[in-house]
């Protein structure tokens, strides 16, 4: 006797690669932080905040308030959470740390917002 039946568990490999392939290809697929505040010196290299698999998954939502030191180059000398989430606060550091300002004569302080929402 010759059953007929497909497994749900054995997916073809290239049908994986393709799905992973084209989430990656697509930002607004995985949740991510959005709308932060903009500042008095312009952005010129932004890092957008990934959405920690664990808060995802737990359903965190919420606003990160950082407060950014920018040196006269447009590096990031300093950031500081100042309010939100530790789990959601530890993204937004990371990716603010790679952020670049325009160069200016003396340092300033920024503050930014970052609003994540598991469901965009």
């Amino acid at each position: 006797m010759i059953e007929d039946t497909v497994s749900l568990h054995r997916r073809p490999r290239w049908l994986v690669l393709g799905l992973v392939l084209a989430s990656a290809a697509m930002p607004g697929f995985l949740p991510q932080a959005h709308g932060q505040a903009e500042s008095a010196r312009k952005v010129q290299t932004r890092t957008i905040p990934a959405y920690p698999d664990l808060a995802r998954r737990m359903r965190i939502a919420g606003v990160v308030k950082v407060q950014v030191t920018v040196a006269p180059n447009g590096t990031v000398k300093d950031a500081t959470v100042v309010g939100g989430h530790p789990l959601l606060a530890d993204a937004v550091i990371t990716a603010v740390r790679r952020w670049r300002f325009e160069a200016r004569p003396q340092e300033s302080v920024e503050r930014l917002e970052f609003r994540f929402d598991p469901q965009q």
